[in-house]
């Protein structure tokens, strides 16, 4: 009795999700299929398959949706994705830094917390004016002094590790203008 290759019983899984989620119309189901995708992300030997099924571009056309459940898993899966040198080249490669930076103005916690990690996977020498350009910076002391503490911690990390002490310094400096002049601004009659 021969043994199936669960190598390729997974690129067929996978491809079946893939098609799935093209071929329905109901968003509810487009969820689901994404969701798992992210979660297939999230082992290393999924890559290859992920990658030549184009679930890269997939995620990153979800991070331009109205649907934030869309745009919260296909952050998540290229969070998991971008763990990986390959597929952290191909979301660099598709200009997919400006789209992740997007999703830092998030309401919700979770695709803020991808985002952010997912930056700092993106981080590389080349990559880095990019990931740390002053809007960034800027944005993440405002998520440093976050309620959140799981937002605090990773937006002080961040600053901490990736970006030049320089620019944060900077950044906190006109933050902390920008709060003093707002405060002596008086609000509008109606």
């Amino acid at each position: 009795m021969a043994c199936k290759d669960s190598g390729s019983d997974r690129f067929e899984y996978l491809q079946n999700l893939v098609t799935e989620f093209q071929d329905t119309d109901c968003d509810e189901a487009k969820e689901q299929v994404l969701a798992n995708l992210a979660n297939f992300a999230y082992d290393p030997r999924n890559m290859g398959d992920l990658r030549r099924l184009q679930v890269t571009e997939l995620f990153l056309d979800m991070l331009t949706e109205e649907n934030e459940n869309f745009v919260e898993f296909g952050i998540g899966g290229l969070c998991n994705m971008s763990m990986e040198r390959e597929s952290r080249d191909e979301i660099l490669c598709s200009g997919g830094v400006d789209l992740v930076k997007n999703c830092l103005s998030s309401r919700r916690d979770e695709t803020v917390l991808s985002a952010i990690t997912t930056l700092m996977n993106l981080t590389t020498a080349n990559s880095r004016s990019q990931t740390t350009d002053a809007a960034v910076v800027q944005c993440m002391v405002r998520l440093s002094l976050s309620e959140n503490s799981r937002m605090r911690n990773l937006a002080t990390m961040y600053l901490e590790d990736y970006c030049p002490e320089e620019q944060v310094k900077r950044a906190r400096e006109e933050s902390q203008v920008q709060c003093q002049t707002a405060l002596g601004i008086p609000l509008p009659k109606d």
